[in-house]
């Protein structure tokens, strides 16, 4: 079987964006071990008022030192921090992206949970999504599986018992399925949003909502279909970050010939104002979000 090395040494990746993805990758079998002893609620909250569990806390240290010590990333935007952290001394210049452990209410219920990785050129972590060198997200589920672009298709790895990422699905193809999922109180949907998944139901459409962004995501690929975080009722802008979770699972998507918009164009396009700049969120299968995207523009 290819592994994820072997993958890499087969694309146009440069030698140290080939360094940093298997050094990420790496951290997926210290952030598993970490489950176990760092499950508890901790007394402190994230930046937007959040509950945080110890392995938040946890998996956002341990990243940043990785990263600090490797010397290949410049800069780095994180779910858990309020400014972007800055390494001068780094001997690349990529910028990093994370939320380092998406889902984590979850881990106490032995439901899947990931973490998801954006990679930019330029030292600046500031930029439209389209722009994107390179993202990925580990999944820490049945399996710990790895799901990865470098705008070379979109590839599953599998971490064996031996440590070694193995490819265990090659340039997946998002097909047009029927399930959905909808974040926000079901009260609290604006019209449009009610009007849409309404239509969707009528069409067949099945609810698959887990409460970890990542792990729906991960399920669309093999089914099809729609995730959503809309515009709420007092929140206009959502609930999901663009930078730290949008952006690297959009651009997923969309290597894998989905879509992702905020309800009326490509949330890739979008330049985040902030670091902490919120959008509505739909992704999903082609079909569905044109569909969509023609309704709320219409």
């Amino acid at each position: 079987m290819t592994t994820l090395k072997q993958y890499l040494d087969g694309t146009k990746c440069e030698k140290k964006l080939k360094e940093l993805i298997e050094l990420i990758a790496a951290q997926g079998v210290p952030i598993r071990k970490a489950f176990i002893s760092n499950q508890k609620y901790v007394d402190t909250k994230n930046i937007y008022g959040e509950e945080q569990i110890a392995l938040d806390t946890w998996s956002n240290e341990h990243l940043i030192r990785v990263f600090r010590r490797s010397g290949l990333v410049s800069a780095v935007a994180s779910e858990e921090e309020a400014e972007v952290i800055r390494f001068p001394k780094a001997m690349a210049d990529y910028a990093v992206v994370m939320d380092p452990l998406d889902g984590s209410s979850l881990v106490q219920t032995n439901l899947a949970v990931g973490t998801i990785i954006g990679i930019y050129d330029n030292g600046d972590v500031m930029q439209k999504g389209r722009n994107m060198r390179a993202a990925l997200y580990i999944l820490y589920g049945p399996m710990t599986v790895l799901t990865l672009t470098v705008k070379e298709g979109v590839h599953v790895f599998a971490l064996n018992q031996g440590g070694e990422y193995v490819m265990i699905e090659k340039n997946v193809k998002m097909p047009e399925g029927k399930i959905y999922a909808s974040g926000a109180l079901k009260k609290d949907w604006l019209p449009e949003h009610r009007k849409f998944i309404t239509g969707l139901e009528k069409e067949g459409y099945k609810l698959r909502y887990s409460g970890s962004f990542v792990a729906d995501v991960h399920q669309l690929l093999k089914y099809g279909g729609m995730f959503s975080y809309p515009a709420f009722r007092g929140h206009k802008h959502g609930k999901l970050r663009l930078l730290f979770e949008v952006n690297p699972l959009g651009f997923i998507i969309t290597q894998a010939g989905g879509k992702v918009s905020d309800g009326y164009k490509n949330a890739l396009g979008v330049m985040p104002e902030k670091i902490d700049y919120r959008t509505p969120v739909y992704i999903g299968s082609k079909g569905v979000i044109r569909k969509l995207e023609k309704m709320f523009n219409g």
